[in-house]
């Protein structure tokens, strides 16, 4: 159950980063204004929040996993947002980062 939770966490905060950082460039790359720059920066600010629900104790090794998570769902934002189309090698390049993700998080440790 933990990994459940855990994975959900990285899903929610995956969806605060990255949906945050894409408010604040559409607020100042695109124009259109501090109320999309501004939510970006709450958004990022609730990512924050929701790293530190994170079962494991160790800040490094969250940080570490998220980026692997960050890597595939800033993927996956761009095609859904944006129309962005990945080649094979984005796809690869994000396999390997979910590798290292679930490598990092949820290998079995000793005491």
């Amino acid at each position: 159950m933990l990994v459940v939770r855990s994975i959900a966490l990285f899903v929610l905060a995956a969806l605060c980063e990255i949906g945050g950082a894409w408010l604040v460039w559409q607020g100042v790359r695109e124009h259109r204004g501090l109320i999309f720059a501004g939510a970006g920066v709450l958004a990022l600010g609730v990512y924050g929040f929701v790293a530190t629900l994170q079962p494991d104790a160790h800040f490094g090794r969250i940080l570490a996993a998220y980026g692997g998570v960050f890597v595939a769902g800033s993927l996956l934002w761009g095609v859904v947002a944006d129309g962005f189309r990945p080649d094979r090698y984005d796809l690869i390049g994000a396999g390997i980062c979910l590798l290292g993700v679930v490598v990092i998080m949820y290998a079995p440790r000793g005491a």
